[in-house]
């Protein structure tokens, strides 16, 4: 028997999602491990199918700045449909063996697993021949209500991409798309439904389990990732505002970052942000916790290698001089377009955003 390794992964910004989902791909594809079942959150985005039209994405690029949301041309199958938090998506990245080597017989499966994890909260689901994805109510009593939506991608019978099960989705962002090019009926989650919210964990465990159980796979745990952290260092107010980039040695790829490290045996996130912060620039001050908690994989090594990543930030006042760790050759103070514009990773990005928009307290090292 074939085994499923299923990996939860909290929240993964969508191009990290691609990135996991190509190097599991790839992984899968050279026989280095078995099938692999990612369930994770995406921030706010809209993505857009291989059949999408862009007349189905309601709002314009100032709304969708404003609301903070992304849009990604993508591969898979279907219309636009939304990601974002409270929504379980799942990238089932399986070599089909032969006797499954059918299209229409794998989605079937995932929407059947769609169906047993809702039949365990009492919900009697269905699909609409006409529409894709996974409904509750029907279209003759006019009641039709999406939950789940379906899109994948198949190349040599190896599969990308999967569902998206409303939990305790934002569903007023629907409102921004025409989801899946389906006006004439709504959308729905298990939430709104059941009239309280749901545990994600919860969710998760079921999901897994049926999906072991539809794909007859034996189910095996998952490695944990490698814990680390970011620290976005500031200085100044307002249009003064400047961000501390650090630049990687040659040996260690070259690029700009802020401030990061791993976790080391025993340590909280808090304090291996304090501990980092000190080892690289010689700065002791207070953290704080940007709420931001994210997983993506570092480089492009098959196995992939994961990590879970804590973001802070500190202040610093304008006399504090940067002392430099072994890790880094150079160190600039830049403003906020130029640091968002060298920063190569989304979610070194997202830190400094939300740095700017949280703020720091004010500590003098």
């Amino acid at each position: 028997m074939n085994t499923l390794t299923v990996y939860r992964l909290g929240q993964v910004e969508y191009e990290d999602g691609l990135q996991l989902m190509k190097l599991f791909g790839e992984t899968r594809r050279q026989g280095l491990c078995g099938d692999v079942l990612l369930l994770l959150e995406h921030p706010p985005v809209l993505t857009l199918g291989r059949a999408a039209k862009r007349e189905n994405v309601v709002a314009d690029d100032a709304r969708l700045a404003e609301e903070h949301i992304g849009l990604f041309q993508t591969d898979r199958g279907g219309d636009v449909t939304y990601h974002g938090p409270g929504q379980l998506v799942g990238y089932p990245i399986f070599l089909l063996p032969e006797h499954r080597q059918d299209v229409r017989r794998y989605v079937r499966d995932v929407e059947q697993c769609m169906h047993r994890t809702l039949a365990e909260y009492g919900l009697s689901s269905s699909t609409i021949p006409k529409w894709p994805g996974v409904w509750l109510g029907g279209e003759a009593t006019h009641d039709a209500r999406k939950i789940a939506a379906i899109g994948v991608h198949l190349a040599r019978w190896l599969t990308t991409h999967g569902f998206a099960l409303n939990v305790n989705t934002h569903l007023e962002h629907f409102q921004l798309i025409v989801p899946c090019g389906i006006r004439e009926a709504g959308v729905t989650s298990l939430q709104r439904e059941l009239g309280h919210p749901v545990p994600m964990a919860e969710v998760e465990e079921k999901v897994a389990r049926h999906f072991a159980d539809v794909f007859e796979l034996q189910r095996v745990e998952a490695p944990p990732p490698t814990r680390t952290v970011s620290v976005t260092l500031l200085k100044g107010e307002g249009a003064d505002t400047r961000v501390l980039l650090l630049r990687r040695r040659p040996h260690r790829g070259g690029f700009w970052q802020i401030v990061t490290g791993r976790l080391e045996p025993g340590e909280s996130p808090r304090e291996a942000a304090a501990r980092e912060l000190f080892e690289e620039t010689g700065l002791r001050a207070d953290v704080v916790d940007l709420d931001y908690r994210h997983a993506f994989a570092v480089g492009n090594t098959v196995p992939p290698r994961l990590v879970e990543e804590n973001a802070f930030a500190a202040r610093c006042d304008g006399g504090f001089e940067v002392r430099l760790g072994d890790e880094h050759d150079a160190a600039e103070w830049v403003d906020v377009p130029t640091a968002l514009e060298r920063l190569p990773f989304r979610g070194l990005r997202e830190g400094v955003e939300r740095a700017l928009q949280r703020g720091a307290r004010d500590v003098r090292g």
